[in-house]
C-alpha cells in the first residue's frame, strides 16, 4: 500500500507496490552455480566494497595486456580513468584468444534468418572473417580513434564490422537498420564517422526493407564520409555510386587474413552510441576500451552463469547496448556461443522464439518484456506446443517488468524451473548494475533484487541521504565503475548536467526506486514519469503493473497531466487482450481494481484504449510522448527512435473523438 513520507516533503516517492512472493534458486542450479548462496555474494559484496581496486583489478588480471596498467582508477569528478597506463585490445581478448585455444572449432555464432537459412561460425572462422575485414577498414584508410557507422541487419558480418573496428582502434557507432535516412544523418554527422557499413537490405516479416536506399538518402548531407561498404544480403536493386560505394565481397576478395590488433590505450574510445534525449537532439554515449571490457564480460558470467555448454540467446538487436554488452562483447569475451536471428519474433507465426529454442536446444534466453507481454497476448499455445526444456535460465532487460509477466514467464516459458535474472542497467552504464545472481538470489517477481558486487547502488532523498526501507526515491550510484560512460560525445557540459549535477558525487540514474527490507531494489520508472496526486508523488509503473494485473489488459503506460486540484491527474492508456472491447463499464472496472490492488490514491482519473503504445525499436513504450498527447495533445522532442508513428496517429484520433 501507499507509504505516507509527508515528512519528507513532496520530494519523497511514495510506493504503491506491494509483492510478497519469493522464489529460491532451484537447489539443483545452485550447486553448480559460480555464486551459489548468498553467503558467497554478501561475501563478495563486502570484500569489493572495502577494496574496490583489488576487486576490479583482480577481474582485468583474467584479460590479455600489452602492457598492464599503473593504476586501477583514477577519478577526477565527474571523468573516470580505469586501467590508465595498460594497452590491450577488445578484439583480441574476445577472439584472438579463444581462436588460439580448444575452442578453435567452438562455434561463436549461431545464425538463423527469417527463412529458415543458417550458418555457423566457429572462433577459427570467426578470427579469419574478423582478420580480414580489419585490413579492409585499413585499405579504406581508417585509423584509430576513426569513427565508423555501421547500418546493418542481424546477420553475422554485423558482429565482424563491430570487431573489426575495435581491432584497428576504430570507433564504432552502431545505428539501428530501422531509423530513418533523417536518424542516420543525425548520428553521422554527430560523431564525424569517415565510413558508413551497410547492407543492400534487411529481411523483416516476409519483406525486405532496402538499407542502401536509406543510406544515400542520408548521406547527401554527411561531409564527413568519405566512403560506403555494402554487404550483399537480400539482392536488393541498388544504386552504387563510382569512387564512393564498394562492394563488401569485393574487398574481401582482396584482404589477407593475417591481421595483427591494434594496442589501444585502456581509455581509448570504443564506441558511441546515441540514445534519445528528452529535447533536442539524440545522445552520443562514449564508452572506452579496458573498463567496458571487464564490467561486460564479468557481468556476464555472474549474471548468466554462462558455461562451455550453453547456447545463449539475447533477442536484442546490436543496435542497442543490450546487443553490444550481451550479444556481442560479454558473450565473446567468455568464449560463449551466441544464437543470432534475423527477423520478426512472430514470423511466419507466433511461436517462432519457442520453435527456435526447440531446434538448436537454447539453454539462456534474454529478453524484453514488451516482448513478453506480446506473447502473454498471443496465447500459451504457441510455447507449449514446443519442447523448450533445454531452457536452464531466463532473463529480462529494457524496462521494469510487471509482476503478472514475471510469473507467466516463470510459469509458462521457465516451466517453474529456471531462474529469472531481472537485470537493470542502462545505455550509461555499459552493463549490468543491479541483477539476481541465479543461483543465489531468492527472487520476487518485479524487482531487480540487488547490485552486482562492486556496484555501489543506492535509494536516496532528493538531499542525498539514504531513504529507509519501502521509502521512494532516487536511484544513484555513489562510486565509479568500470563500463561507466566517459561523456556525451563532444558535449561535456550536457554529460556533467544531465548526471551529475542532481546530487554531489553520485551518478543519478534519471530513475526512482524503492529498496524492500531485504535490500531489494525496485525500480519505480523514470523520475519524469513520477507524478505528484495530491500530495504524493507516484511512481507510474506501479500503476501500471495494477492495470495489467486485470485479466483484460494486455499493456498499459500511465502519464499525468496538470490538474488544478490534485495538481496531475493521471491518465492511463491501455491495450485490451484481443478478446475484450473497452467501454465505460469496463473502465470502471479497471479503477477500482487499481484501487483494490494498491490505494484510492492511485485510481486513474482517465483511461484511453489503445490499440498500440508508442515504443522505441528495442521495445520501450515511450512515455513522454503520451504524457505530451495526455496535456497537449502535441508532440514536440526526440522522435527519431519511434518505431511505428502510426501509433501516435490512430492516438491522436482518439482524442480528437473524445
Amino acid at each position: 500500500m501507499a507509504t505516507d513520507d509527508n515528512k519528507k516533503g513532496t520530494d519523497a516517492i511514495s510506493s504503491v507496490m506491494s509483492e510478497k512472493r519469493k522464489f529460491p534458486p532451484p537447489a539443483a542450479f545452485s550447486e553448480k552455480a559460480r555464486i551459489g548462496s548468498m553467503e558467497e555474494y554478501e561475501t563478495l559484496y563486502k570484500a569489493a566494497a572495502e577494496d574496490p581496486d583489488s576487486y576490479w583489478g583482480g577481474l582485468a588480471e583474467e584479460f590479455h595486456w600489452f602492457k598492464k596498467w599503473d593504476s586501477v582508477l583514477e577519478w577526477d569528478t565527474p571523468y573516470a580513468k580505469w586501467f590508465n597506463g595498460g594497452t590491450t585490445n577488445i578484439c583480441y581478448n574476445a577472439v584472438d584468444v579463444h581462436a588460439n585455444s580448444w575452442r578453435k572449432n567452438k562455434a561463436a555464432i549461431i545464425w538463423e534468418g527469417e527463412e529458415g537459412e543458417q550458418r555457423v561460425l566457429t572462433y577459427g572462422e570467426l578470427h579469419r572473417q574478423v582478420s580480414k575485414f580489419a585490413n579492409v577498414l585499413r585499405i579504406a584508410g581508417i585509423k584509430p580513434g576513426d569513427r565508423v557507422a555501421i547500418y546493418m541487419g542481424m546477420v553475422p558480418e554485423l558482429v565482424i564490422a563491430v570487431l573489426a573496428c575495435a581491432r584497428v582502434g576504430a570507433v564504432h557507432n552502431v545505428i539501428f537498420a530501422g531509423f530513418s535516412a533523417h536518424a542516420i544523418t543525425e548520428r553521422v554527422n554527430d560523431s564525424r564517422a569517415k565510413l558508413i557499413i551497410c547492407c543492400d537490405g534487411t529481411r523483416r516479416r516476409g519483406g525486405s526493407i532496402n538499407l542502401k536506399n536509406i543510406v544515400d538518402e542520408a548521406i547527401v548531407n554527411t561531409p564527413s564520409v568519405r566512403s560506403v561498404i555494402v554487404l550483399k544480403v537480400t539482392g536488393e536493386e541498388i544504386s552504387m555510386h563510382d569512387g564512393m560505394d564498394h562492394w563488401w565481397h569485393d574487398l574481401m576478395g582482396l584482404a589477407s587474413d593475417e591481421s595483427e590488433p591494434v594496442e589501444v590505450e585502456s581509455e581509448h574510445p570504443l564506441f558511441v552510441l546515441y540514445t534519445s534525449g528528452s529535447t533536442g537532439k539524440p545522445k552520443g554515449i562514449l564508452h572506452t576500451t579496458a573498463g567496458y571490457m571487464v564490467h561486460a564480460a564479468s557481468s556476464f558470467r555472474y549474471v548468466f552463469d554462462i558455461r562451455d555448454d550453453d547456447i545463449y540467446w539475447c533477442t536484442a538487436d546490436v543496435g542497442w547496448i543490450t546487443g553490444h554488452s550481451y550479444m556481442v562483447y560479454g558473450p565473446l569475451l567468455n568464449g560463449a556461443t551466441l544464437l543470432m536471428y534475423e527477423g520478426a519474433p512472430n514470423y511466419p507465426q507466433w511461436d517462432r522464439f519457442w520453435d527456435i529454442i526447440n531446434r538448436h536446444k537454447v539453454t539462456i534466453l534474454y529478453t524484453a518484456p514488451t516482448a513478453i507481454r506480446a506473447f502473454i497476448r498471443a496465447g500459451d499455445e504457441w510455447v507449449t506446443k514446443h519442447n523448450i526444456s533445454s531452457l536452464r535460465l531466463l532473463g529480462t532487460v529494457g524496462e521494469p517488468i510487471n509482476p503478472e509477466a514475471w510469473m507467466w514467464y516463470h510459469r509458462v516459458v521457465g516451466q517453474e524451473k529456471c531462474p529469472i535474472v531481472d537485470t537493470w542497467w542502462q545505455t550509461e552504464t555499459g552493463g549490468i548494475m543491479v541483477s539476481p545472481l541465479p543461483g543465489a538470489t531468492p527472487t520476487k517477481p518485479g524487482t531487480a533484487t540487488r547490485p552486482l558486487p562492486g556496484i555501489m547502488a543506492d535509494v536516496v532523498q532528493k538531499d542525498g541521504t539514504p531513504c529507509g526501507p519501502n521509502e521512494g526515491g532516487y536511484l544513484v550510484i555513489k562510486k565509479p565503475w568500470p563500463s561507466m560512460l566517459r561523456t556525451i560525445y563532444g558535449d561535456n557540459k550536457r554529460y556533467e548536467e544531465t548526471y551529475w549535477s542532481e546530487f554531489h558525487d553520485m551518478y543519478f540514474t534519471g530513475d526512482g526506486a524503492r529498496k524492500d527490507e531485504d535490500g531489494y531494489i525496485w525500480i519505480m520508472g523514470r523520475v519524469d514519469d513520477v507524478v505528484n496526486v495530491s500530495g504524493h508523488r507516484l511512481g507510474t509503473s506501479e500503476v501500471e503493473s495494477a492495470l495489467v494485473s486485470y485479466e483484460a489488459v494486455a499493456e498499459a503506460a500511465v502519464v499525468s497531466r496538470p490538474d488544478d486540484i490534485k495538481g496531475n491527474a493521471l491518465v492511463a492508456f491501455v491495450t485490451l487482450k484481443d478478446e475484450y472491447e473497452g467501454d465505460m463499464k469496463l473502465r470502471e472496472a479497471l479503477r477500482n481494481h487499481v484501487a483494490k490492488e494498491i490505494g484510492p490514491i492511485a485510481k486513474p482519473d482517465e483511461i484511453r484504449w489503445a490499440k498500440g503504445l508508442p515504443k522505441t525499436r528495442s521495445g520501450k513504450i515511450m512515455r513522454r510522448l503520451l504524457r505530451e498527447l495526455a496535456t497537449s495533445n502535441e508532440i514536440k522532442g526526440d522522435v527519431t527512435t519511434l518505431e511505428d508513428f502510426g501509433v501516435l496517429e490512430n492516438l491522436r484520433e482518439k482524442e480528437d473523438e473524445s
